[in-house]
């Protein structure tokens, strides 16, 4: 099956593709002729998965998914959430992002050690976060979802070369001591939030084939 993957991130294609397998055939927007960037303006992971998939079904009409991705830290509220990939400012720089997630985590973690320090206790200091992944699939025109997860926690430093945006800070429960850029993509996709979420899709796909 030929379905256009509405992304530009050749680390997500690559596994997408691994995930999916041999008989779908995952083509980008650019290989369709589709290269006008869309603007992600909804307030949830879902709703700019919504909004990127049907750019792609209305530019070709051709079957196709989007996936939006977030990383969620208890301590930071929620964030970055739904503006992770910006989160430092305009772009996707996320060697910034790395750095403002772990100053943000610095900073709460010193005010706690101040204030336990004269007997008050702060609670909201937390490492614990999780990444949550929302697919849109558009397939013949009806669209439908598929969600997944990861847990795990916040490292206090960079580790590892593989992976991508925040993969070298974040640590999956799965691999105590190790984040996602120190274990293989092998590794990565059978855990993945995006990797469940593709599977749960590819099932779905199987089973109309």
């Amino acid at each position: 099956m030929k379905i256009v993957f509405a992304t530009g991130n050749s680390g997500k294609l690559r596994e997408a593709s691994e995930i999916l397998g041999g008989g779908f055939e995952l083509v980008t927007p650019a290989q369709m002729g589709i290269t006008d960037d869309v603007e992600e303006t909804g307030l949830t992971l879902k709703a700019n998965s919504i909004i990127k998939a049907e750019h792609i079904w209305k530019s070709c009409g051709c079957s196709c998914f989007a996936d939006d991705t977030g990383l969620e830290v208890n301590a930071l509220n929620g964030a970055p959430g739904v503006y992770s990939a910006r989160y430092a400012g305009v772009g996707r720089d996320f060697g910034k992002n790395i750095d403002k997630v772990l100053s943000e985590l610095a900073v709460l973690r010193a005010e706690c050690s101040m204030a336990e320090a004269v007997g008050l206790k702060m609670n909201r200091y937390s490492r614990r976060a999780r990444f949550r992944s929302v697919i849109t699939l558009i397939l013949d025109g009806k669209e439908l979802f598929f969600e997944g997860t990861l847990e795990g926690s916040i490292a206090y430093y960079r580790s590892g070369n593989g992976g991508f945006g925040y993969d070298p800070v974040f640590m999956p429960d799965e691999y105590p001591g190790k984040t996602l850029a120190d274990i293989s993509e092998e590794e990565k996709n059978a855990i993945s939030h995006r990797g469940k979420a593709l599977r749960a899709m590819a099932a779905f796909l199987n089973s109309v084939a």
